[in-house]
């Protein structure tokens, strides 16, 4: 079994989390849940200009975390609809 990473929320995406519907909020949990044992999951896409930032698409959501390997960190950056998030 690989190294598990410790998922960690800037406040600003906790926010943004909790302003979410319900079930798409719930989806999302269970997405970013994944991410401790694996960061760079199927479908995730690094973000150009960037070194170690990675967006994960759900519907129209978006999650965007950056990942720390050498401290086994994955900061959630921003949670929201596509339309806001790149803003």
């Amino acid at each position: 079994m690989g190294k598990k990473y410790k998922i960690v929320f800037r406040k600003s995406a906790e926010k943004q989390l909790l302003k979410l519907p319900k079930e798409v909020g719930v989806h999302l949990i269970s997405q970013i849940r994944t991410l401790s044992e694996n960061p760079i999951p199927r479908g995730a896409i690094k973000m150009k200009g960037f070194n170690n930032i990675f967006r994960l698409r759900f519907t129209n959501y978006r999650i965007v975390y950056r990942i720390e390997k050498n401290e086994l960190i994955v900061e959630i950056i921003k949670i929201g609809h596509r339309q806001n998030i790149y803003k």
